[in-house]
């Protein structure tokens, strides 16, 4: 398999124990999220998929409680999550993946062909690319003061009319909705703080690779589904679609009026959607 990227730093060869949130009972879906991030910044999935399924979300390498200090590439993160579902003793899941979790989604899809049942991939894309502006000094303190305040007061509007729309979250929502800034209190922050300076470097050195993964998505045979938000900067939707094209059974959609973080913007949709394409696409969530 084509590797993320290779680099001399000092790297790991061995797995390592991933904090994990678990959640109910029958099929199992390996909930995997993006960066910043953690298992707990999927709630918005878990909590819903719980109901029905056996929801796995990681910390994966660096993030939330997972910690580390040492440096690590992509591909280790494929080998600690291997490990986890030998651990769980599952043979077979459902992955669903937002942003970078989506990226591994598809790097276990391919490396593990026989264990993967169906993908669900939010907010990412095989080649990736972006259409991010330069972020000024102001962007920084308006996020900053934005971030606290939600924190400190989720979801108040004056802090949303003041900071939050002229923060960065005005390109990774378009929805600026109470619902929205409360997932950003509950949800974005904690894993924010939690993320490690080495999850950092590991994803920044993927970036400058070229990451690119168009050419082997044709091995990939169980049924997707892609999502996008519209106005994504960070993964365009473009890039989201390209990928969707190269699935052999992908099914698209994608969200007008929303951005990288459109699952907080748009839940019940989001979720309507995820429940729908699993009622017509049953083997996804059936033992063999």
């Amino acid at each position: 398999m084509a590797y993320f990227y290779r680099v001399s730093l000092p790297q790991t060869t061995h797995p390592v124990k991933l904090n994990v949130h678990i959640q109910g009972h029958g099929f199992p879906i390996l909930c995997l999220h993006g960066h910043p991030g953690s298992g707990r910044s999927l709630s918005v999935f878990t909590n819903h998929l719980s109901q029905r399924f056996r929801t796995i979300a990681p910390d994966l390498r660096g993030y939330g409680s997972s910690r580390t200090q040492q440096n690590f590439t992509m591909n280790d993160h494929l080998l600690d999550l291997e490990a986890l579902i030998d651990s769980l003793k599952i043979q077979r899941c459902l992955f669903l993946g937002w942003s970078l979790g989506g990226i591994l989604a598809m790097e276990l899809a391919l490396k593990l062909p026989d264990r993967v049942s169906g993908l669900i991939l939010v907010a990412t894309a095989a080649r990736p690319r972006g259409n991010h502006p330069p972020i000024s000094w102001q962007d920084n303190v308006y996020t900053g003061v934005a971030s606290i305040l939600n924190w400190l007061q989720p979801s108040w509007q004056w802090n949303i009319e003041t900071f939050g729309k002229r923060s960065l979250y005005r390109y990774l929502i378009q929805q600026h909705s109470p619902t929205a800034y409360r997932y950003l209190a509950t949800d974005a922050i904690a894993a924010y703080l939690q993320t490690s300076a080495a999850a950092q470097r590991a994803l920044n050195t993927a970036l400058r690779s070229g990451y690119n993964r168009l050419a082997d998505l044709h091995k990939i045979t169980c049924p997707s589904l892609m999502l996008a938000g519209a106005s994504d900067r960070h993964i365009t939707a473009e890039s989201s679609h390209e990928t969707a094209r190269y699935l052999k059974n992908c099914q698209w959609q994608c969200y007008a009026n929303t951005a990288h973080l459109f699952p907080w913007e748009i839940p019940q949709m989001v979720l309507r959607d995820i429940d729908a394409w699993i009622a017509q696409y049953p083997e996804v969530v059936e033992e063999e």
